[in-house]
């Protein structure tokens, strides 16, 4: 990943497109129950609802935390 950026709860992920495609990160991300757009195939857009619990914005952070890890440790190992 490269950069996180937005405002609030809107957030959008860029990623390395040498290493992954936003695209393969959403399908990963949809795989563990969060759903999120990719847009021009280099970022990751995450908008939960305006009133979401606290505990279940921790829950998706810890999600989406995991998932970099996993792509970061493949893309490490295949190099």
């Amino acid at each position: 990943m490269t950069d996180v950026r937005g405002r609030g709860l809107f957030i959008g992920i860029e990623v390395d497109t040498r290493r992954v495609t936003a695209r393969a990160v959403v399908d990963q991300l949809l795989a563990r129950g969060i759903l999120s757009k990719d847009t021009h195939g280099t970022v990751v857009r995450i908008a939960p609802p305006l009133n979401i619990a606290r505990e279940d914005l921790a829950w998706a952070v810890g999600e989406i935390r995991t998932v970099i890890r996993k792509i970061e440790r493949d893309t490490e190992r295949a190099a």
